[in-house]
């Protein structure tokens, strides 16, 4: 029997597959071992309601308004994410408050032996862990992530209340597909028969893919970017404050959140056409639940790291955009801030698509390559030499905390210092504020 709980997660890291460690190798192409692991603990995903949310960028950011605005409004409210960012217990909370970290022991103690015994990845663990969690609880709803893709994730065996699905952009393209249909494919997967499904951005792309899909399964299908219309943002020190309209009725509506990104305006329009199912199936979801919510995503959930500002002096933004569509948004964001002098600190995994990522990224800033402590992490040297390709210059650090260092050195007021390329990289910053 293992006693703490430092000892547990040293169990889960060192004996599992792990995608954000190992890559590819650790992803199983099936939900068998999902499947047989809720058999063994008695089916816990059918005892209680859900929400499923895949996408490409933004599947994060719509999962915790989602549960935010929820709980908001009186429920009981589970939340599935990943990855973490400090603490694994970030992946699994409610109502904002992480899973106990005996509640994780006994869990590993209970089930080692058949852990052992049916050889699951770490994804396939913690998926098992939060059903049974949230089932155990009785929370009244759940937000559930998708890990990666849809179609084959393990989070693929609840029979949810609504489908959310974000974007489509290029990601994980070797195990997704090449092009935009095919990756849309697969997170169309997700959607089931008969339950409504949301999709955040209408892409005429990929619209095809989506229509075709809800259409077999007599699925009801909406897309928020037809029923809702932004009219303008405007950054201000409680977030963003989105403007838009109802284009059925064309009433003006304001909506304050508590996420600075730019991005979040995307995110919000389809939050609240999910919201409008949900309000359709007879869940109670007033319009001032709904503001207390988006106001308090980051309270409510403890979400981090979604162009978060870590200090004011030296003036430090963290974002954990890290394939190609987020990038463009991170540059989106960085052209509405006021600042001298631009400093990046960026760090990226072996098998991110850079040909796309790093030509978008501003030429006149200094850059501090990194390689965050992780296997999977390309070398610091490699990106640096990756990145003069494409005109970014700036030196290679054997650590994020000395590229850190460095920057914060080389600051002075009125610059800006922006981290990003990984969710790793993020994570490790935090640790020091």
């Amino acid at each position: 029997m293992m006693t703490s709980y430092a000892e547990v997660i040293e169990y889960l890291y060192a004996r599992l597959p792990m995608f954000t460690r190992d890559g590819a190798s650790a992803i199983k192409k099936d939900i068998d071992n999902t499947i047989l692991f809720c058999e063994k603990l008695d089916n816990p995903h059918q005892k209680f309601k859900s929400i499923h949310v895949a996408g490409t960028n933004g599947k994060g950011s719509t999962s915790h308004m989602l549960a935010s605005v929820l709980a908001s409004a009186g429920y009981k409210v589970g939340l599935y994410t990943s990855p973490h960012l400090l603490d694994f217990r970030e992946r699994i909370r409610i109502n904002g408050e992480m899973i106990a970290e005996e509640t994780v022991v006994s869990f590993v103690n209970e089930n080692r032996e058949f852990i052992e015994h049916i050889a699951p990845s770490f994804f396939e663990v913690t998926v098992a862990m939060a059903f049974d969690y949230f089932a155990k609880q009785q929370v009244d709803i759940s937000v559930i992530e998708v890990g990666l893709g849809g179609r084959l994730d393990s989070t693929n065996i609840i029979h949810p209340e609504l489908c959310v699905i974000t974007n489509i952009g290029m990601d994980h393209m070797n195990l997704l597909g090449d092009t935009l249909v095919e990756i849309a494919y697969e997170k169309a997967g997700i959607i089931k028969e008969k339950v409504p499904v949301v999709v955040s951005e209408k892409d005429p792309e990929v619209v095809s893919v989506f229509v075709e899909k809800a259409t077999a399964l007599q699925a009801p299908l909406r897309f928020a970017s037809d029923e809702l219309e932004v009219l303008g943002t405007q950054k201000n020190k409680k977030g963003l404050l989105v403007q838009m309209k109802n284009k059925a009725i064309g009433e003006p509506q304001s909506w304050q959140v508590d996420l600075a990104g730019g991005y979040q305006q995307k995110n919000l329009l389809g939050v609240l056409t999910a919201l409008d199912v949900l309000r359709n199936q007879g869940w109670v979801l007033n319009e001032q639940d709904v503001k207390a919510g988006l106001q308090h995503v980051k309270e409510n959930t403890g979400l981090q790291g979604r162009w978060q500002t870590l200090s004011e002096e030296p003036f430090i933004i963290c974002d954990t955009g890290h394939n190609e569509d987020g990038v463009r948004e991170v540059v989106k964001n960085l052209q509405r801030t006021l600042y001298k002098r631009l400093h990046v600190l960026i760090g990226a995994m072996r098998d991110k698509d850079l040909n796309h990522m790093l030509p978008q990224l501003p030429q006149e800033a200094i850059y501090y390559f990194c390689q965050p402590d992780m296997p999977r992490a390309l070398p610091a040297m490699e990106l640096k030499e990756k990145a003069a390709i494409f005109n970014l210059q700036g030196e290679s650090y054997d650590s994020v905390q000395s590229a850190l260092d460095t920057a914060k050195s080389q600051y002075e007021s009125g610059d800006l210092i922006f981290i990003g390329g990984s969710n790793f990289v993020v994570a490790e910053v935090l640790r020091y504020f």
